[in-house]
């Protein structure tokens, strides 16, 4: 589950505090909504996240971690601490040799 594209950067967000899709959505520019759905509803299937339908006008839903879902915390710090270690330096060969690598792709974002 954790090892799923994305999942660590979207339980990453959550352990911040966002709790709206579109907090979420806004702090993962690559991202499209549909794979933000699927994956915030793989964690609620998996006890990991739990949606939150607010009684508001319009409806509010927020989503938030479970105790399961926060027991995470130090694998997804684990994994952050080591991705800012390995993966800039990684990156940076082809970030050189393609200068458009670093213009997100918003297709099927919301805008």
């Amino acid at each position: 589950m954790i090892g799923l594209r994305w999942a660590g950067v979207i339980l990453r967000e959550l352990l911040r505090g966002a709790t709206r899709f579109s907090q979420i959505g806004d702090a993962i520019p690559d991202i499209t909504d549909k794979l933000l759905s699927a994956r915030l509803k793989r964690f609620e299937s998996e006890g990991i996240v739990e949606r939150i339908v607010l009684p508001t006008t319009p409806v509010t839903i927020e989503y938030r971690l479970t105790d399961k879902g926060r027991a995470l915390e130090a694998a997804v710090q684990a994994i952050a601490t080591w991705a800012e270690t390995w993966l800039p330096a990684l990156a940076q060969p082809d970030d050189a040799a393609q200068p458009d690598a670093a213009q997100p792709d918003t297709a099927g974002r919301r805008g």
